[in-house]
């Protein structure tokens, strides 16, 4: 296998899906590259590109009218953004940012439908995982009504480390602030405490997890049901 095509296989889903079906996809994949950042759709726009994380995260997030936002869900190397472009025209609901700068599979949605139309496989794939991109913005609401920062942040340092596939994420404190709606200084103090506990590194844009067994015992539960949710298992993979 050439290391292109072996590129677009390192995306959990890409390599979830039959090889027939890959074969007539992968013509049309490109391997791109993008940095932290970089807007991938804002709300309303028209879903025109539905991309593959191979290495990078992609976030979503709800804004308020005061140009506040909040994270409702990730995208790493085990799914895709704009997936439901595959059931025909879509918009986006959410702001879509690269979260985590890396590699990501890239195809035209209208070309990604025109493959779904005839392929149920397919079809059901795409279902499932919108139904677990729901269940998980369901869950990450309730955890950021019900759980303090301190929780949520060791919640979200893990499950990025699972979906980057690395222990080391590398983000500011400004961009992690900005995920979990709350001020920079918090997250300097939360980081703070959780470095001198040894659970955590922390240099200038980079964060690296040392003990994941006492973060996960200080995150909330939520981190332990989404690993756990019943549908990424229906699908053959682990969020």
């Amino acid at each position: 296998m050439d290391a292109t095509l072996q590129s677009h296989r390192d995306n959990r889903l890409l390599a979830a899906i039959g090889r027939q079906t890959f074969q007539l996809m992968q013509p049309h994949l490109r391997s791109i590259s993008m940095i932290q950042g970089h807007e991938l759709y804002e709300p309303g726009d028209d879903i025109d590109q539905i991309y593959f994380p191979q290495s990078g995260l992609i976030s979503l997030l709800v804004l308020g009218k005061n140009g506040s936002s909040v994270e409702t869900s990730t995208v790493g190397r085990e799914g895709a953004l704009g997936l439901q472009g595959g059931f025909g025209p879509r918009r986006s609901f959410t702001r879509a940012i690269v979260q985590i700068a890396g590699k990501f599979s890239a195809i035209g949605a209208t070309r990604f439908a025109v493959i779904a139309q005839d392929d149920r496989s397919l079809r059901d794939l795409i279902a499932h995982y919108t139904e677990l991109v729901w269940a998980e913005a369901q869950q990450t609401a309730a955890c950021n009504a019900q759980h303090e920062a301190a929780a949520r942040l060791c919640r979200w340092l893990l499950q990025s480390a699972d979906r980057i596939g690395q222990e080391r994420v590398p983000l500011t404190q400004e961009f992690l602030a900005q995920m979990l709606g709350v001020r920079r200084t918090t997250v300097t103090l939360l980081a703070q405490s959780l470095q001198n506990d040894g659970l955590i590194k922390y240099s200038r844009g980079q964060i690296e997890i040392l003990d994941r067994k006492k973060l996960e015992r200080c995150s909330c539960e939520c981190y332990s049901i989404l690993q756990h949710s019943a549908l990424p298992l229906a699908i053959g993979i682990k969020i």
